[in-house]
């Protein structure tokens, strides 16, 4: 069964690509038609790509992986953010930084005086400091956290990273195929979709269609979470294998033995 319809797919305007001067030829076999000067993409593969991406990312999950969404274009801030935040991932909104994948030791730098103010100001320290020096510490605790916020909790390299719209994020793509980690996009009719592992064909611009493609992959994460959870309680449930119950549970010939001690002691 398929997790998006065609329907939604339509409402939401994921079909509509850029202006046909505008276009990659390497998009060619996603395109459906011109229409007014403007690529129509073949819905019929996006729906298809959306469904592969999805099982992808839920199987990843559910082995223990992790996912990063990607997304800090005006149209994608909000529904990155929200649909990483419904899954309980990690992401980046508002700026990809150079590193944060390729220099995580200096990026968990950064990040670690997020922990550094937060104690200071927990503790009363931040006390002891002038109200000019203290100033400067909360701008910059509220510029790292603005920017960093998203991956604070990210200890290591993510399994697979979303990205929406690959030209924007050229950085994070590079940075991710360096580093061999698997790209979900989506990817709209001006982009190369060679640089993708997981190509979601669909326009990367309107609000709508990237919500709705965030949120699929969002509820993959969640899915696959719960089939690693299970797996998890099921272990718990396994009972012992008959090799241990055979150490445990003494056999007929060592019982009859104990049996004939005990009676010759008695005899005695």
């Amino acid at each position: 069964m398929s997790v998006v319809s065609m329907k939604e797919l339509l409402e939401s305007g994921v079909h509509f690509g850029h202006q046909t001067h505008k276009w990659n030829p390497k998009m060619d076999k996603y395109i459906f038609i011109k229409r007014n000067g403007i690529h129509i993409l073949d819905l019929k593969q996006t729906l298809d790509a959306v469904n592969e991406a999805y099982m992808y990312i839920k199987d990843v999950v559910s082995k223990g992986g992790t996912v990063l969404f990607v997304g800090t274009k005006k149209q994608a801030k909000e529904a990155i953010e929200t649909a990483a935040k419904k899954c309980d991932s990690f992401y980046v909104s508002n700026r990809w930084y150079g590193g944060m994948l390729t220099n995580m030791e200096t990026i968990r730098k950064s990040i670690d005086k997020l922990d550094y103010y937060e104690q200071i100001v927990e503790d009363g320290t931040i006390n002891s400091f002038t109200k000019l020096e203290a100033a400067k510490m909360k701008k910059k605790y509220d510029k790292i956290l603005n920017a960093l916020g998203g991956i604070r909790k990210m200890e290591r390299l993510p399994d697979v990273v979303f990205i929406v719209d690959i030209i924007k994020e050229r950085i994070a793509v590079n940075e991710a195929r360096k580093l061999k980690i698997p790209i979900v996009a989506m990817v709209d009719t001006n982009c190369d979709p060679d640089l993708v592992d997981y190509v979601i064909p669909g326009n990367d611009d309107a609000i709508r269609a990237i919500n709705l493609i965030a949120d699929k992959m969002a509820d993959a994460v969640i899915e696959g979470r719960k089939i690693l959870m299970e797996g998890a309680d099921v272990e718990g449930l396994i009972p012992e294998t008959s090799e241990e119950k055979k150490e445990e549970t003494p056999t007929e010939n060592s019982k009859e033995k104990t049996e004939k001690n005990k009676t010759k002691k008695g005899t005695e």
